[in-house]
């Protein structure tokens, strides 16, 4: 009775301590836009942060300003009008337009100015001045009385990369949606483990 005590304990303590740290596994967060229809409006919410390692820096004080332009990739989010200052970096891949749509400005907005023209000098990605490489970013902006049919944009998901695969070396768009599905990745990591676990418990008889 003592020995199956001490090996249910040395059970218990190895299954919390592994499941404890698979369910602490949370993937770094690349910055990542949705374009969703919210009653009326289409609404952008953009957070995440962006790795410029891989990239080239092109030019700074640019006056961009936040807008949608599928028809050659064009999604900047943040507040209208302004000076839409920004440093803009190159050398990325990825889809040169999405969907059919000319400009479009958005009613309202707020937070950082962000976004990507897929076509212009070859590609240009828009970050604000003196952006820190993987600081957090976070803007809105809406689109009054607008649907994803009339701003000309195509449901799906977009995305646009750089350098040699690290965290947040990309750029998502996801019209239509509400974020980015890990592909299965972590939910199959946790249910290998939990058999795992399973198995030894039963090994140990606990």
């Amino acid at each position: 009775m003592k020995t199956l005590t001490l090996a249910a304990i040395r059970c218990s303590l190895v299954f919390t301590a592994v499941t404890g740290s698979l369910v602490s596994i949370q993937p770094a967060q690349a910055y990542t836009v949705t374009l969703q229809q919210m009653g009326a409006n289409v609404v952008a919410n953009g957070s995440g942060a962006i790795n410029l390692t891989g990239l080239t820096f092109f030019s700074s004080g640019i006056d961009f300003t936040a807008r949608i332009r599928a028809g050659v990739g064009v999604i900047i989010t943040g507040p209208p009008g302004g000076s839409g200052d920004v440093d803009l970096y190159t050398g990325f891949t990825g889809p040169t337009s999405f969907g059919s749509g000319f400009f479009f400005f958005p009613n309202t907005g707020s937070g950082d100015i962000v976004g990507i023209d897929a076509q212009s000098f070859g590609g240009l990605l828009a970050v604000p001045p003196g952006y820190l490489s993987g600081a957090a970013l976070s803007d809105s902006m809406t689109f009054n009385n607008a649907t994803l049919a009339s701003l000309g944009v195509t449901p799906g998901t977009y995305i646009w990369s750089w350098g040699t695969g690290l965290p947040n070396q990309n750029f998502t768009l996801v019209i239509g949606g509400a974020g980015v599905p890990d592909g299965g990745s972590t939910v199959s990591l946790l249910g290998c483990a939990l058999l795992g676990l399973t198995a030894l418990r039963r090994k140990l008889s606990c």
